[in-house]
């Protein structure tokens, strides 16, 4: 590979750009182009830097298996999470992100910092509860119809309409004519659409409220109180560890529990955990959160005797549940991928 004048482009940039501002303005640099990467060679050795995407731990994984053992390799994203900087850390490879964190140590160049996160609550645009719920329809298998939707999620013809509408524009839904019998919409890439409804469902921040429960069994005892919830009509489902026991079984210890209940204030939250007998308490290990969209309400399903929220909404909470729930949220992905639907 020789060096040489080179404008480059797409993600390859943006991983040059992200590893160029973490080096001292002194360290003498040169960028190297070959026919399948590009490299940067900063005193005296060369790092091939691979743009991985967001930075989620599935991203990471996926691109470690590109990486050759005679190469130093600089993995850059987004914003790495807790499981994928900790997958890194294990496999030896340098990390950095464009929040300003990194860790690298190659031969004399060390690079240590925490960065700065994005401002929480920075919502994307245009995506609303009711955008989110036909996402979470679609990516559980619902025609993107307007007629499909509407029976499925409840939403108005309006609310369905202007959805379908903004995923369109957006480029996640595509048809092969914009009118006739070949103009019905379909997903474009799921991939795609996951990460994006996850990452517009985490900036939507619900009240919560934790009680106590001592459980040997979490799940079991989530299924016990589920049953006084259907005694008061008041309709449940799991979701995060405990969902993910059953949907995806995963060798892993749940500890505490999540669950969404038909209310909207913390108030009625308190009272769904009293008709339970529960004692609302900080730091419990049950929490309850309101359903987040009518689509999570409408598609929950019933798991060995456990109800549970659409998988989508299950992967979204388990990829902000820490190192665990990232592993857990990659196997449901692994299992849903391999499911007709």
């Amino acid at each position: 590979m020789e060096g040489r004048k080179y404008t480059v482009k797409g993600p390859e940039a943006r991983a040059i750009r992200v590893l160029e501002s973490m080096l001292p303005r002194s360290a003498q640099r040169e960028v190297l182009v070959g026919n399948q990467q590009v490299d940067l060679l900063v005193g005296g050795h060369q790092l091939e830097v691979k743009w991985v995407g967001e930075g989620n731990l599935g991203d990471v994984r996926r691109a470690m298996g590109y990486v050759l053992d005679d190469q130093i390799k600089i993995f850059v994203g987004r914003q790495f999470s807790p499981g994928a900087k900790a997958a890194m850390s294990e496999a030896g490879i340098g990390w950095m992100d464009e929040t300003g964190a990194a860790e690298v140590a190659v031969g004399s160049i060390i690079i240590s910092r925490s960065g700065r996160p994005p401002v929480p609550g920075e919502r994307p645009l245009r995506w609303t509860p009711g955008v989110l719920g036909v996402a979470e329809a679609l990516l559980c298998g619902i025609k993107p119809t307007v007629a499909e939707v509407q029976a499925t999620t409840g939403l108005s013809t309006g609310t369905c309409t202007s959805a379908l509408r903004f995923l369109s524009d957006n480029g996640w839904l595509e048809a092969d004519a914009d009118r006739g019998r070949k103009s019905g919409r379909r997903i474009s890439d799921g991939g795609q659409l996951l990460e994006a409804y996850a990452a517009a469902a985490v900036t939507f921040k619900p009240v919560s409220l934790t009680a106590g429960a001592l459980w040997r069994d979490p799940v079991a005892g989530l299924v016990e109180v589920g049953s006084m919830w259907d005694q008061a009509g008041i309709r449940w489902a799991a979701t995060g560890l405990a969902a993910a026991s059953v949907m995806a079984p995963l060798m892993t210890t749940v500890s505490t529990t999540e669950a969404y209940v038909d209310a909207q204030t913390v108030v009625a939250l308190e009272s769904a955990a009293l008709n339970a007998g529960l004692r609302p308490i900080d730091g419990g290990r049950l929490t309850l959160k309101p359903f987040p969209t009518a689509t999570t309400r409408q598609l929950i399903s019933k798991i060995d005797g456990l109800q549970v929220a659409p998988w989508p909404r299950v992967y979204v909470d388990l990829r902000n549940a820490g190192v665990r729930g990232e592993e857990a949220a990659e196997h449901l992905l692994e299992v849903m991928r391999g499911s007709p639907t």
